[in-house]
C-alpha cells in the first residue's frame, strides 16, 4: 500500500512505455518487503527530469534511450568507470546529491563470454549509452571492434575512442570483407513500432555467427528469428535486461533481487 513515507523510483526515456523495469523493479520491492514504488517517466528535458529528482526526493532513477549520454553534465558525481564509457544508466539520490553508474556494461557482455571474446571480430550496431556500455566491455576482453552507425559523427567518435573500425550504415554492404564473429544490435529497430526492421542485413548473417538483440520487448526480434533460420547462435535481451536491473536494484536498495523472479516476471508478461 502506497503511503506518505513510501519511495519512489522511476526510469526515465523517451519513448519508455514498452520498458518492463516497472514491473520487475516493483516486483522486488514487494518481494523483498521495501515500501517503494517505481514509476515510468517520458520527459522531454533531461535538464528538467533531473531537477525533478531532486525537488521530490526521488531516490533512484534507470536511465534509458535517449538520455544515458546527455544526463552525465546534470549529475553531482559519476563513477570513473561511466565516466569512461560516456553514459550512465543509473542514478542514486544520496540525500541531494545524485549520483551516477553504469551497470550496462557488465551485464551485456557476460552472455558473451561462454563462446569467447579475445580476438573476435565483433561488430556493434548502434553509437549511443548502450553501444558504447557494449564496446567498453568487448576492448575490455580484447575483441576487435567494428561500428556501424547511421550518424557518421557519432558512430566515427565511438570508434575512434576504441582504435575500432567504423561503417556509415549506409555502407554496410563492406561488412561482407569483414566477416564478423559477433553483430550485436543496441539501437532499437526491432522494438515497437518497428518491429520488422531489420538492424543488420539478412544476407550477411552466416552459420555458426554470434548474434545479440538487446531489445528484449518482444523477447523474439525479427533480426533474433532471422539469424537462427540462418544457423546462427542467437542471445536475446533479456539476460542483460535482467542483470542491469538487478545491479541497479543493489545500488539502490543494498539488497540482490531474486533475478528469476525478474525474469519470470518478465516472461509472463510479455505481449
Amino acid at each position: 500500500m502506497v503511503s506518505a513515507s513510501t519511495k519512489l523510483y522511476c526510469v526515465l526515456g523517451n519513448p519508455v512505455t514498452h520498458s518492463k523495469s516497472p514491473l520487475v523493479h516493483n516486483i522486488s520491492f514487494t518481494a523483498n518487503k521495501i515500501d517503494a514504488v517505481y514509476l515510468a517517466f517520458e520527459p522531454l528535458d533531461i535538464a528538467l527530469a533531473i531537477q525533478s529528482i531532486k525537488t521530490f526526493g526521488i531516490k533512484g532513477a534507470s536511465i534509458t534511450i535517449p538520455f544515458k549520454q546527455t544526463i552525465l553534465p546534470y549529475l553531482d558525481w559519476v563513477e570513473p568507470m561511466s565516466r569512461e564509457i560516456g553514459a550512465v544508466n543509473t542514478v542514486v539520490n544520496q540525500e541531494g546529491r545524485l549520483l551516477g553508474y553504469n551497470t550496462d556494461s557488465k551485464a551485456a557482455i557476460d552472455p558473451l563470454i561462454p563462446y569467447g571474446i579475445q580476438d573476435k571480430k565483433v561488430c556493434i550496431i548502434g553509437a549511443g549509452g548502450a553501444a558504447r556500455a557494449m564496446a567498453h566491455g568487448i576492448a575490455d576482453k580484447k575483441g576487435q571492434l567494428i561500428i556501424i552507425n547511421r550518424s557518421r559523427e557519432k558512430g566515427a567518435a565511438l570508434a575512434a575512442g576504441y582504435n575500432a573500425q567504423f561503417i556509415p550504415f549506409d555502407k554496410i554492404d563492406n561488412i561482407a570483407e569483414i566477416a564478423p564473429d559477433v553483430v550485436i544490435n543496441t539501437t532499437s529497430l526491432g522494438m515497437h513500432p518497428h518491429e520488422e526492421a531489420l538492424a543488420f542485413p539478412a544476407q550477411y548473417l552466416t552459420p555458426g555467427m554470434i548474434v545479440m538483440d538487446l531489445v528484449y520487448t518482444p523477447l523474439e526480434t525479427r533480426l533474433l528469428s532471422v539469424a537462427r533460420e540462418k544457423g546462427c547462435i542467437t542471445i536475446d535481451g533479456l539476460s542483460m535486461f535482467i542483470a542491469q536491473a538487478a545491479a541497479q536494484f543493489e545500488l539502490w536498495t543494498h539488497v540482490k533481487p531474486d533475478t528469476n523472479h525478474m525474469r519470470h516476471a518478465v516472461l509472463e508478461n510479455q505481449c
